[in-house]
């Protein structure tokens, strides 16, 4: 999150995971806080240089810092992330908005659309946009879009709505803005239809909603999320959603 962190510092902190682990690093970079406005002003302290409206300028220096020689880093030219690099990041731009994808289109970089937080948002018309705005940069000649969804597989569809009542309560505390910790499936006392897990069903109900996804967006990728009180429940759906793709 961007705003959040001074460029040169990001640029700094990923030239070494990448030193330390060549070709294994990726840089995911949004435009959001985040968080609550009251950690992100903790993160950002009183600094005038932090702020979401100097977002493009931060995300052009961190390009220019890591490689990327068709941008100019303006004052931070002189500058040079250390270590001396011999190898970059991949850069990937995030959102959940037609913002990121048209950013990530006029600089020619991958994006990953947050839908996973974001059902009621269009994703098909964001991919749409990303695709038709692409301009081609020396990484990538062409689109690359991943897209996450929030998932929550089963043995039957009642059971997975069931475990995925703690990520309602979530939904609904984001939305009021009283947060607090994820609280048990048993302990919700929620309408089954108020939003929080997009795919919550048996392994096939859930990969097929998934195939339908990839098909509207062309995803080349995709990441699953999921809300769960029990990490068990994370690892029981991944495992199910592997089986039932044949992986």
């Amino acid at each position: 999150m961007l705003p959040n962190h001074m460029p040169f510092v990001v640029a700094e902190q990923f030239a070494i995971l990448e030193a330390l682990h060549p070709g294994r690093i990726d840089l995911g970079i949004g435009r959001a806080p985040g968080t609550d406005q009251a950690t992100a002003a903790a993160l950002r302290g009183v600094s005038p240089y932090l702020t979401v409206e100097q977002f493009p300028d931060h995300l052009r220096t961190v390009l220019a810092l890591l490689g990327d020689d068709r941008i100019d880093a303006g004052p931070a030219a002189r500058l040079r992330a250390t270590p001396v690099t011999e190898s970059y990041p991949e850069i990937w731009m995030l959102g959940s908005s037609t913002y990121g994808a048209q950013v990530a289109a006029a600089l020619g970089l991958p994006f990953c659309y947050a839908y996973h937080f974001a059902a009621t948002s269009d994703v098909d018309h964001a991919l749409d946009l990303y695709r038709s705005g692409f301009q081609p940069s020396p990484r990538f000649p062409q689109p690359y879009a991943m897209v996450s969804a929030s998932v929550i597989a089963a043995d039957t569809t009642s059971e997975a709505q069931f475990l995925a009542g703690p990520s309602r309560v979530m939904v609904q505390s984001l939305r009021s803005g009283r947060l607090g910790p994820i609280v048990a499936p048993e302990h919700v006392d929620l309408d089954p239809a108020l939003p929080g897990t997009q795919y919550a069903g048996t392994a096939d109900e859930v990969v097929a909603a998934l195939d339908d996804l990839v098909a509207r967006t062309g995803a080349q990728e995709l990441m699953l999320a999921g809300t769960v009180y029990d990490p068990a429940t994370r690892q029981d759906t991944l495992a199910r959603i592997a089986k039932a793709w044949g992986l």
